[in-house]
């Protein structure tokens, strides 16, 4: 098979409610400041739900620590609380068993031919964690 010698990646931001399993995602261009921001966003809009507090967990990726991230969550503090994970604790992220679960099911042992259809098998998986959350509901246990 013909390869180019490059490595891609698509780059997708996402969390998960540990209590419903409802997960959310986006996919973008970069890890970075701007494209976290605009995630933050969406997942505010997606998983505010008035009168309820949201705990959200980040990891320590470098934009996280952004004074405009920082600034995004005071802004908002009346509704959301941010907690950073210690470095290097990938276990106690409740994210991480989902990546985990998005390989098994979606893309490991997988050969595609161009960028789309990784896009495409990646909705595929999402889309089937988003409309059946008891897929993923025993790997948020240990979070709960």
């Amino acid at each position: 098979m013909p390869v180019t010698g490059q490595r891609k990646s698509i780059k997708v931001f996402g969390c998960v409610d540990v209590i419903s399993a409802k997960f959310i995602y986006n996919v973008d261009e970069a890890f970075n400041v701007a494209a976290y921001l605009n995630f933050l966003e969406y997942m505010a809009t997606e998983m505010f739900q008035k009168n309820k507090k949201i705990f959200y967990i980040q990891d320590n990726a470098s934009y996280h620590k952004s004074s405009e991230i920082w600034s995004w969550f005071k802004t908002n503090r009346n509704w959301i609380e941010v907690y950073n994970l210690p470095p290097y604790c990938p276990e106690l992220n409740a994210a991480e068993p989902l990546w985990k679960y998005t390989r098994k099911e979606g893309t490991h042992n997988q050969c595609f031919e161009n960028e789309d259809e990784i896009h495409k098998a990646l909705e595929t998986i999402f889309e089937k964690v988003q409309q059946n959350p008891s897929e993923i509901i025993g790997y948020l246990r240990p979070f709960q």
